[in-house]
C-alpha cells in the first residue's frame, strides 16, 4: 500500500476511533440514539466478518443483528482502550462460534461433501472465485466448531496466533493446539473426499 493512502487510511481510523468514543460515552450515558451512528459505521465490517461463518445472506444479517445486540448490552463494559471495531470483532468472533456450535448440533457431524448443496451464485464475485469459497466453507463445515474457528481466523481472515487468542478468550497455547489439531482433522477431511 503506497504511504499515501496507509496515512490516509490511519487519518480515518483514528477519526472513527474519536467518533466512536465521543457516541459511546453519550450511550454509557443513557442517550441511546446514540448508538444508531456506531451501528451504521460499522455495519459493514461487521457484516464481512459474519460473512466467514455462513453463506446464507438472511442468516448473515441475523448474525449482524446479534453482534450489535450484544455491543449494546455489554456497551457498559468499553472503555476505549482500543478501537471501538476490535470490540465489536472479539464480539462478532464468539457469536459467530457460538452460531457454528448450534449448526453443529443440529446436523449430523460428518455430513458426506456431495450431499452438501450446490452453491447459488453471487453477482459481486467471479464464478471461479465464490466456487472456491463455496467449497472451501462446505469443507470446513465438516469440522467441529473450534476447529472451524480457528482455521477460519487462521487461514482465511489471517490473524496471529495472538490476535486469535484475544478473539477466542483461549490460552496462547491452546490456540496453538488447536489449530495443529485442526489442520491434522482437515487433512484426514480431504483425504477422504479424495479417495
Amino acid at each position: 500500500m503506497p504511504v499515501a493512502e496507509a496515512t490516509a487510511e490511519n487519518e480515518q481510523v483514528s477519526a472513527d476511533w474519536a467518533l466512536d468514543w465521543v457516541d459511546v460515552r453519550r450511550v454509557q450515558q443513557g442517550d441511546s440514539a446514540a448508538y444508531r451512528p456506531v451501528v451504521e459505521r460499522h455495519q459493514l465490517a461487521v457484516t464481512r466478518l459474519m460473512s466467514r461463518f455462513t453463506r446464507d445472506p438472511a442468516v448473515v444479517e441475523e448474525l449482524v443483528q446479534t453482534v450489535f445486540v450484544e455491543a449494546w448490552r455489554q456497551i457498559h463494559n468499553f472503555r476505549g482502550e482500543a478501537p471501538f471495531v476490535h470490540w465489536l470483532t472479539v464480539i462478532g468472533t464468539r457469536t459467530g462460534y457460538r452460531f457454528w456450535k448450534q449448526q453443529s448440533k443440529q446436523r449430523q457431524r460428518h455430513a458426506r461433501l456431495e450431499a452438501l448443496p450446490e452453491p447459488v451464485a453471487r453477482e459481486d464475485n467471479s464464478e471461479a472465485a465464490h466456487d472456491a469459497a463455496t467449497k472451501v466453507h462446505m469443507v470446513l463445515s465438516t469440522l467441529p466448531p473450534r476447529d472451524r474457528l480457528v482455521l477460519t481466523l487462521l487461514h482465511l481472515e489471517e490473524r496471529s496466533l495472538k490476535e486469535i487468542s484475544v478473539l477466542t478468550g483461549w490460552s496462547l497455547a491452546m490456540v496453538k493446539v488447536q489449530a495443529f489439531r485442526a489442520r491434522q482433522k482437515l487433512a484426514r477431511v480431504l483425504e477422504r473426499a479424495t479417495s
